[in-house]
C-alpha cells in the first residue's frame, strides 16, 4: 500500500529543516538539523557518530519497543553490546535494515536524507545543541498551529461544499424522479439514496454501503463524503448541479452516469494537476 507524504519546511536559527509527514506522522530531517553543527558534506558523519553511542541506541531501542511490534530485539541487543567500542560504526540504513526500525527513515532523491520521528528528532536536537532544540520545538509548534488553523478552514469549506448544491439536487429528484417511481411515501428515501449513490460511484467508484462495509470503524460516526478531499467535494458539488439538470432533461439513468463519470474524471484531473503545480517551490521544478 502506498503511503501518503507531505513535505513542509521550517527555519531553525537560519537553518532550513524539512519535515516529512508520512501517513500523518511527522519525520524531521536529521540531515538538515546536522547542518546546524557542521557543513552539509559532513552531516552524515554527525548522524553516524550520534547513532553509535550506547545512550542513543538505548533511547532508539526503547522507542521502537513501545511503538513497533516488528522490532528485531535480538539485532538491537547485538548493536547495543558493541556500542562504545572504537571499531563500532552504525549507519541509519543499517539500523533500519537489521532491526526493522520505523523511527528512522531514509529517503533518496528530492528532499533526500535521514529523517526521524519527531520524538527521536528532538532527542537528536539535544545532542546538537539544547538551544537549537528549543528553537526547533518552537518552530515545529508554530507549524502545527498553522496547520490546525488550515484544517479548521478546510473543515468549514467541506461543510459548505457538502451542503452547497444539495438542495438543488434533492429538489430535482423530488420533482422529476419521485413522480415516476413506484415507491410508497415512507420508502421515498430509497430514491434519494439511489441518486446519491449514482454520484458516489461516478466520483469515488463505490457506493456508500460498499464504503461502510470496507471501513467498519470509520463508518460508525461518519460516511464516505466526510473523508473526501476539498477537490473531491468541489467536484461532487458540481456533479449535483449537473445531475439535477440532466434529470430535468429526461436523460436515462445509464446515460446520466456515463456523463457524470466523464465530468468527474476531467474535473478531478484538472484540480489535481493544479494542486501539484501549487506545491512546487517558487522558481523550481519537480525532478
Amino acid at each position: 500500500m502506498s503511503k501518503s507524504k507531505k513535505t513542509s519546511l521550517i527555519t531553525v536559527q537560519d537553518v532550513p529543516v524539512t519535515i516529512l509527514s508520512i501517513d500523518q506522522k511527522d519525520y524531521i530531517s536529521l540531515t538538515d538539523m546536522a547542518k546546524a553543527r557542521t557543513d552539509a558534506a559532513r552531516a552524515a558523519d554527525v548522524i553516524k557518530n550520534w547513532l553509535r553511542t550506547r545512550t542513543t541506541l538505548e533511547f532508539l531501542g526503547t522507542w521502537e519497543l513501545m511503538y513497533n511490534p516488528d522490532f528485531k530485539v535480538v539485532d538491537f541487543d547485538h548493536f547495543r553490546s558493541k556500542a562504545g567500542l572504537h571499531t563500532f560504526t552504525l549507519s541509519a540504513k543499517e539500523w533500519i535494515t537489521k532491526t526493522h526500525a520505523i523511527g528512522i527513515y531514509v529517503q533518496a532523491g528530492r528532499y533526500g536524507g535521514t529523517y526521524a520521528h519527531k520524538d527521536i528528532a528532538f532527542e537528536f536536537g539535544s545532542a546538537i545543541s539544547p538551544i537549537f532544540k528549543l528553537y526547533l520545538l518552537k518552530e515545529y509548534q508554530r507549524l502545527k498551529d498553522d496547520e490546525n488553523d488550515r484544517l479548521k478552514l478546510e473543515w468549514d469549506a467541506k461543510r459548505f461544499l457538502s451542503k452547497n448544491n444539495y438542495l438543488i439536487h434533492t429538489d430535482a429528484v423530488k420533482n422529476y424522479v419521485l413522480p415516476q417511481s413506484n415507491y410508497t411515501k415512507n420508502m421515498e428515501w430509497l430514491v434519494y439514496a439511489d441518486e446519491a449513490d449514482l454520484l458516489n460511484v461516478a466520483l469515488f467508484n463505490c457506493t456508500a454501503k460498499a464504503w461502510r462495509d470496507a471501513n467498519h470503524e470509520l463508518a460508525k460516526n461518519s460516511n464516505i463524503r466526510d473523508y473526501a478531499s476539498i477537490s473531491e467535494l468541489t467536484v461532487l458539488s458540481n456533479l449535483e448541479t449537473h445531475n439535477a439538470e440532466l434529470i430535468k432533461s429526461g436523460m436515462s439513468k445509464v446515460e446520466r452516469f456515463e456523463n457524470l463519470r466523464r465530468i468527474a474524471e476531467y474535473q478531478l484531473r484538472v484540480l489535481t494537476e493544479a494542486e501539484k503545480i501549487k506545491e512546487l517551490p517558487e522558481g523550481g521544478d519537480e525532478h
